[in-house]
């Protein structure tokens, strides 16, 4: 198919407001037709300095309004840009695929009726969680949900590794239409948790800045306590484990046997 002539790329200008964006991301902007922008209003008013068309998509959300609509409502409005053959540039907090549905489906979109689209990385809360807490997933493993996700759907936990549950603020907001959930909502969510983990199990509740200025939030407390903690929609939940490790004696010895090494 022959390509037209619009195209898309997302792009994500990091967490931190000045500290994070790369120059790949940067010269995008600065060589778009038109820009549009979903991030902290901070990180869009230092954008807009950066090109003279930087439109932001944080004017369809509202509260008490369907996130599903806001999304749609995005989608049409970057691709109008794109079918009329306009370079678009589209900026989003953090990482532009990381708990953003909008760029995927654009892009997917845009591909779909032969446009060129494609996504650039950008440093999100996972990479600055990692860098602030001080964890390797590679030692105990990691395992990361949408908080929504694990009331939804029977999802298997593993106690002996890391669990991330990112949009905890939302937990059983089955609505698509709240800020924040209730705290009703999330003592089901506790309940759930507490089926593989102790009432009295710490858990840290992590946002990271977005001013340099400031300080990295991760507040320890009780993982009984979490329904009435106080959340915002970007906190984080991290669950540290519970349980040790179990070896897998019979899968060790069939290596060893392939091998005739003895694995120390």
């Amino acid at each position: 198919m022959q390509k037209k002539q619009g195209s898309l790329v997302c792009v994500g200008p990091g967490m931190t407001l000045g500290a994070h964006m790369s120059t790949r991301c940067k010269s995008l902007i600065e060589g778009a037709d038109v820009v549009f922008s979903n991030c902290h209003p901070l990180m869009e008013q230092w954008i807009s300095d950066m090109h003279p068309d930087v439109r932001s998509l944080q004017r369809f959300y509202a509260e008490h309004k369907d996130r599903r609509i806001t999304y749609r409502e995005m989608l049409a409005e970057m691709l109008a840009e794109v079918r009329a053959g306009k370079r678009v540039v589209a900026a989003f907090y953090g990482h532009p695929g990381v708990f953003a549905r909008v760029p995927h489906q654009a892009i997917a979109t845009a591909r779909a009726e032969g446009f060129d689209a494609r996504m650039e990385p950008g440093i999100s809360a996972e990479d600055c969680l990692y860098a602030d807490m001080g964890i390797d997933p590679g030692y105990y493993g990691c395992q990361h949900y949408e908080a929504s996700q694990v009331m939804f759907y029977r999802r298997q936990l593993d106690p002996s590794a890391y669990l991330i549950l990112w949009q905890i603020a939302l937990a059983g907001d089955i609505s698509i239409a709240k800020r924040l959930s209730s705290a009703d909502e999330r003592r089901i969510l506790v309940s759930l948790l507490e089926r593989h983990y102790p009432a009295e199990h710490q858990v840290a509740l992590y946002e990271c800045p977005t001013l340099i200025t400031d300080r990295v939030r991760i507040e320890w407390l009780p993982l009984s306590e979490l329904p009435t903690a106080d959340l915002t929609p970007v906190t984080t939940l991290v669950v540290p484990p519970s349980e040790t490790m179990q070896p897998d004696e019979e899968t060790v010895q069939k290596i060893k046997q392939l091998n005739a090494t003895e694995i120390v």
